[in-house]
């Protein structure tokens, strides 16, 4: 559970009142290490999915950032397998539940802990629309993640 607390439908109110006020939305999404490790990672990322899926009705204004929770400022990374894997499974569940223009329109981005070292190989998924990035982009390097996005396009 986020630390604040708010229930997947909380996010998902949340989402559908800042659309109906004309803003563009970025809903992060994301399992705990126990999760992950539990092998619920689709499972999780499913239930928080279709709690903001079931909030929109138009897909214009939403970007989906998929962020794992164990890999927020620890300096733990998924593998750009790993986040291909979850991004692929995204794209799936929203083609088979919302809709296939909508899965092949909406970006999916990846948030956690991109850097200099894996921006590269993480641009290079198919499924990986680009980044979400946090303390990373506060330093003088942050043009290399920059720099490995633009090249992959």
């Amino acid at each position: 559970m986020p630390i604040l607390k708010e229930s997947d439908e909380t996010i998902a109110q949340k989402v559908a009142y800042a659309l109906e006020k004309g803003l563009k939305v970025m809903p992060c999404i994301g399992e705990l290490l126990e999760e992950r490790e539990a092998g619920k990672t689709n499972e999780v990322n499913e239930r928080q999915l279709k709690a903001i899926a079931g909030a929109v009705t138009d897909w214009t204004n939403v970007v989906i950032a998929y962020e794992p929770v164990w890999a927020i400022g620890t300096g733990k990374v998924a593998t750009p397998e790993q986040a291909q894997e979850v991004h692929a499974h995204l794209r799936s569940w929203i083609s088979e539940n919302v809709s296939a223009e909508v899965a092949q329109s909406v970006r999916i981005l990846y948030g956690g802990s991109v850097s200099p070292k894996n921006c590269e190989e993480l641009s290079k998924q198919p499924d990986v629309d680009g980044f979400l990035v946090g303390g990373a982009s506060l330093k003088p390097d942050f043009i290399t993640v920059i720099k490995s996005y633009e090249t992959s396009l």
